[in-house]
């Protein structure tokens, strides 16, 4: 990587063991917004011996991060889906509090502040999401309509409509089909019923369809496919370009996309250019970018997502979550029979590195034969000693 400081070089790493290929997307794990929440609250932990410590939600969405936090205290006061498992009201001032990466509501932060809660601290908001709320606020304070990409009952989502709100009307889209929809009514083509039946529960209070479709612009969840994010925008200024006219009506916001959730889709696109039996993909079930990494992989190779080596039954059963289902199955005679065998493997932004080394372990395991991992990694060994 330090011939490649900027990260334009997205092609895979390859461990050759023989009978056995596994190709290793060039970006995956932990994103700087996830590796900074994790560190502070471990920190958090480390400075506060005897004291309670509470996160407002799923530090993030790793399953083994949030449970190793348990077993040292942490304890949670909401699930993702804003589910209230703990009271605010048994909370008092010297207690600790810490923001997850996804950030939080205005209102949460009013009501924790209210009851005399320090939750300035030890806010692990991740710095690119708070850079969509600046951004937010700047296109909100010029007039424009907040468009969010974006799941609305996802953690991310809510904190950024809550904060967008302060300064604009907002409404969120989730997907393609839903910008072609909200495109009929900037057009014309549907009215306000439409609007608020299609959109139900997705605008903020007063939102007036005729008015606050004028001017918009487009944010997006930090973990939406970045390529949808582009293709919702494009949908939505096509539409405003046809009812008014570009000028000062579509403002461009894709300053905002995540650098860090563009590599790993990125990298993860290169993994398929070449010939593969399958992928996996490590990451938690609830994680929205991995679930878009699992959609890429999907597209062109048989892919599991899984969410850690355990998963992996044995060389013929593996246990994997269908995200559309939102269920989890078992598929059966899942290892490739060809030697080579050629099985890429990434993982989301929330997934620790020694839950991929995990899954290379057990995988090898299978396969009769193999190098040991010494050969395998000596040519990045060979060509870091020759840098």
């Amino acid at each position: 990587m330090a011939a490649d400081p900027r990260k334009k070089d997205t092609s895979p790493s390859l461990l050759d063991f023989g009978s056995l290929h596994i190709w290793i997307a060039r970006s995956f794990s932990f994103c700087f917004g996830v590796e900074n929440a994790v560190e502070i609250a471990y920190q958090a932990i480390a400075d506060n011996p005897g004291r309670r410590l509470f996160m407002l939600s799923e530090m993030i969405h790793n399953p083994h991060v949030n449970n190793d936090l348990r077993r040292r205290g942490m304890h949670f006061l909401r699930s993702t889906m804003g589910e209230q498992l703990i009271p605010f009201s048994t909370l008092s001032p010297t207690d600790i509090i810490i923001i997850p990466a996804f950030g939080t509501t205005l209102e949460i932060l009013e009501e924790l502040e209210d009851l005399g809660v320090d939750v300035r601290t030890y806010d692990t908001t991740c710095p690119f999401v708070e850079k969509v709320w600046r951004r937010s606020a700047q296109i909100g304070d010029k007039g424009y309509t907040v468009v969010i990409h974006g799941k609305r009952l996802h953690e991310e989502s809510r904190a950024t409509f809550s904060h967008a709100k302060e300064h604009a009307p907002v409404v969120v889209v989730r997907d393609i089909a839903e910008a072609h929809d909200l495109a009929k009514v900037i057009r014309g083509e549907e009215g306000r019923e439409y609007f608020f039946d299609r959109f139900a529960d997705r605008y903020s209070k007063g939102f007036d369809p005729d008015r606050d479709l004028e001017r918009i612009g487009v944010v997006n969840q930090t973990t939406m496919l970045v390529r949808e994010t582009q293709a919702v925008t494009g949908v939505l200024r096509e539409a405003i370009v046809d009812r008014y006219g570009a000028k000062d009506h579509f403002v461009d916001t894709s300053d905002t996309l995540c650098y860090a959730t563009h590599e790993n889709q990125e990298a993860a696109k290169a993994l398929l250019d070449r010939p593969l039996d399958l992928a996996l993909v490590v990451g938690g079930y609830n994680s929205s970018n991995t679930s878009q990494i699992v959609s890429l992989c999907s597209e062109v190779v048989p892919t599991y997502f899984i969410g850690s080596a355990d998963d992996i039954a044995d060389r013929n059963r593996i246990h994997h979550y269908d995200y559309p289902a939102k269920e989890v199955r078992t598929t059966v005679n899942w290892m490739p029979t060809n030697r080579p065998a050629s099985i890429a493997l990434t993982s989301g932004a929330s997934c620790p590195e020694m839950l991929m080394d995990e899954v290379i372990r057990k995988v090898v395991a299978f396969f009769e034969g193999t190098s040991s991992f010494e050969q395998a990694l000596a040519p990045y060994q060979n060509a870091t000693a020759a840098a």
